[in-house]
């Protein structure tokens, strides 16, 4: 029979009623949304909706003919659209403190060693969200923009409507946000114990030509901007294998960290 037997449950007496939960879990999503509305303030003063929709508009700006604009099929698009881009740039500017709202929320349900998990996941998936946004905005919009546009006969002007644009950047920013995720979710499947170490990195040729498929599948028709996700994927992978051995190593709860041990 192991010590860690005889140890008293961290979590004894932490048990509350269920409105508790609920009144804790109200206050939890007003301050996230607090955040949110202040970074949407901030933002509206500046650089502004319109200021914001320029910025997010150049990569293509700076590909079209000389003289080309952005058009607005809808009346109202000139107004909607770019309220709806401040409303994305607060949520991302306020992400951090939703993110520690939510880690604040579950936090104290958790025992000691998954909040050594939890909280590097948190901070760590944030930051890689960013980047793949990042990657996404500063190399692979223009040189995505750049080929199409090479490839355009001259007799046809392009003139992309704004709202078409916002739906494209929305869902290139998930996708890319979403596949710089790939070491937080293996280092997940292996601390859970779903997968071994060792079986990731027998599935890393599998995991090459399931990440070309999600590329050719999310990203337009081009072979740069499949490369630019599919690339980046595949080395995640490797960076995942490689942290999950770390996070494994020092999350382990005190009855696995002793068993087999005497006492």
């Amino acid at each position: 029979m192991s010590s860690s037997d005889d140890k008293p449950d961290e979590l004894a007496g932490t048990e509350q009623p269920f409105v508790t939960h609920l009144i804790e879990l109200r206050d939890r999503l007003v301050r996230a949304a607090i955040a949110v509305a202040v970074c949407f303030g901030v933002l509206a003063l500046w650089p502004g909706p319109s200021g914001l929709y320029d910025l997010l508009a150049a990569p293509l700006v700076a590909n079209l003919p000389k003289g080309t604009t952005l058009i607005a099929t809808n009346v109202i698009s000139p107004f909607i659209v770019p309220l709806k881009i401040t409303l994305l740039a607060a949520f991302l500017m306020a992400l951090p403190v939703v993110l520690y709202q939510a880690w604040a929320f579950v936090a104290p349900g958790l025992y000691t060693h998954e909040k050594k998990l939890v909280m590097p996941l948190v901070i760590s998936s944030t930051l890689l969200f960013f980047i793949g946004v990042a990657f996404c905005y500063f190399f692979v919009f223009g040189q995505v923009f750049k080929f199409i546009q090479s490839f355009a006969p001259k007799s046809i002007t392009a003139a992309p409507d704004i709202e078409a644009y916002l739906s494209f950047v929305m869902t290139m920013f998930i996708a890319f946000g979403a596949a710089f995720e790939v070491p937080v979710v293996v280092v997940v499947l292996a601390r859970m114990g779903l997968v071994s170490v060792e079986k990731l990195r027998e599935f890393r040729s599998y995991f090459i030509v399931i990440a070309f498929i999600i590329a050719a599948v999310i990203t337009p028709p081009d072979v740069v901007s499949q490369l630019a996700l599919a690339i980046p994927m595949c080395l995640l992978y490797e960076v995942g294998i490689w942290a999950a051995q770390i996070f494994i190593k020092h999350t382990q709860a005190p009855a696995e960290e002793g068993s087999g041990t005497p006492t």
